[in-house]
């Protein structure tokens, strides 16, 4: 008995029909590595505010930081949850210490990190960007009773006691333009920088707008120094005032999905979000 060949026309049709009803209109045809499981694993430091913060409860949107009974809340926690609903992915936390991010997005322990990274090319070395997702201008803040508190450029902070958080252009870039600046060692953590001028310790910190802006709920002791516009500024690139989320290098699939999100986004919807976020801050209660 002869075998039935089936005509190629016929054939190709066949398969053009399998692949209809198999890739269906509006589902994505294109996996993103390592989000194979619909799960998106932010890491941040949670101990950032107004960018992001731990707290005891989920009031506020915040969600489960992992292997932790708090929770994290923020600006950068309003901006995954906004990717993760656009995407259709589940968000999952971790809660990681500065000088750990980079590493953690590099091994595949996160597969990103939105925690307020300045989008600067020597990052830009270890990992690759979405974004931005804010604009950050650079501050400094001291106490209200400070000799400092008057200045109106960077020039009147000469010879001033001061640090800021390690790791960040505020202490690598920024303070040594300050003449005959007394530059103290760096600070682990905001909170610990801010800590820092609120004890006394020194005379001003350097940081952003929305860090000194979320500072003043906590310390209404300290007042903002910010010289934009004055012509005796700090000289900064505009990335290193460009706020972005770090990816694996070579995800570029990640990348563009992120950034499909933050496409047509202006400063003003970035710093509504922020203000929201300030505002809900723990220790604005």
């Amino acid at each position: 008995m002869k075998k039935k060949i089936i005509p190629l026309v016929i054939l190709l049709a066949i398969i053009a029909v399998v692949l209809v009803v198999v890739l269906k209109p509006g589902e994505k045809k294109e996996s993103v590595p390592g989000l194979e499981d619909g799960v998106l694993t932010v890491a941040m430091e949670c101990a950032y505010a107004p960018y992001n913060w731990a707290q005891p409860d989920d009031s506020n949107g915040a969600v489960p930081i992992k292997d932790s009974a708090l929770y994290a809340n923020g600006y950068d926690v309003m901006t995954a949850k906004a990717i993760c609903e656009a995407n259709g992915w589940k968000l999952e936390v971790l809660q990681l210490d500065w000088d750990s991010l980079i590493p953690a997005v590099q091994s595949g322990i996160c597969d990103a990190v939105i925690a307020g990274q300045s989008m600067t090319s020597e990052r830009m070395e270890s990992v690759d960007f979405a974004g931005p997702y804010l604009y950050a201008s650079i501050v400094c803040l001291t106490k209200k009773d400070s000799a400092f508190a008057g200045a109106k450029g960077i020039s009147d902070l000469a010879g001033g006691t001061c640090t800021s958080q390690s790791g960040t252009i505020w202490y690598d870039s920024c303070l040594p333009q300050i003449k005959d600046a007394q530059i103290g060692m760096p600070a682990e953590s905001a909170p610990a920088m801010l800590m820092a001028v609120a004890s006394g310790t020194v005379d001003f910190v350097c940081t952003d707008m929305p860090t000194a802006q979320g500072a003043l709920i906590a310390y209404p002791d300290l007042t903002i120094l910010d010289f934009s516009g004055s012509g005796d500024d700090f000289n900064v690139s505009e990335e290193e005032i460009n706020i972005g989320i770090s990816v694996k290098k070579g995800n570029t699939t990640l990348k563009e999905a992120i950034d499909s999100c933050l496409k047509g986004k202006t400063a003003d919807d970035f710093n509504a979000l922020m203000a929201e976020a300030i505002k809900i801050q723990p220790l604005s209660e």
